[in-house]
């Protein structure tokens, strides 16, 4: 193989890794134990509560390489993750509005850590977002995680 083969091959791997969407889950109905490695003889890190959204890395098996809002990895197994879409709230007061402007009035204010559900994709900076109990509205995507 020439080297030139070898550069161009390197670089469409990298082009086709780039263009990857994030792919986000939720914990399940039940909370999920986090371990260091993908196994249930690995080290227990965290149990994550339900509903808590995970950015899967990579999948392996039956278990995937996850991310949580802090940043930080690590493995469950990918039967305790549910395909909703949930949200971390990242800033205390954080106004959720009635429409996608910052002038629209506040319909509720969500504090760090509150679990939001993705209610419609984003579009212009903005996301449908609904809570528990029912209200929903528009948030700023750089005041959430999960998306």
């Amino acid at each position: 193989m020439t080297l030139s083969r070898w550069i161009a091959g390197a670089a469409l791997l990298l082009a086709a890794t780039a263009g990857q969407a994030l792919d986000f889950k939720s914990v399940g109905a039940a909370p999920a134990i986090l371990y260091d490695a993908p196994s249930t003889k690995g080290g227990k890190l965290f149990v994550a509560p339900r509903g808590m959204p995970l950015e899967v890395v990579l999948s392996y098996g039956d278990w995937v390489k996850v991310r949580d809002a802090s940043g930080d990895l690590a493995w469950t197994e990918s039967k305790g993750l549910s395909a909703k879409r949930t949200l971390v709230v990242r800033a205390a007061n954080t106004k959720v509005r009635a429409s996608a402007d910052d002038s629209a009035a506040a319909v509720f204010i969500a504090d760090k850590g509150v679990l939001l559900e993705l209610a419609e994709p984003a579009a212009g900076g903005w996301i449908k977002v609904r809570h528990r109990d029912g209200q929903s509205g528009y948030v700023k995507s750089s005041e959430i995680w999960g998306i």
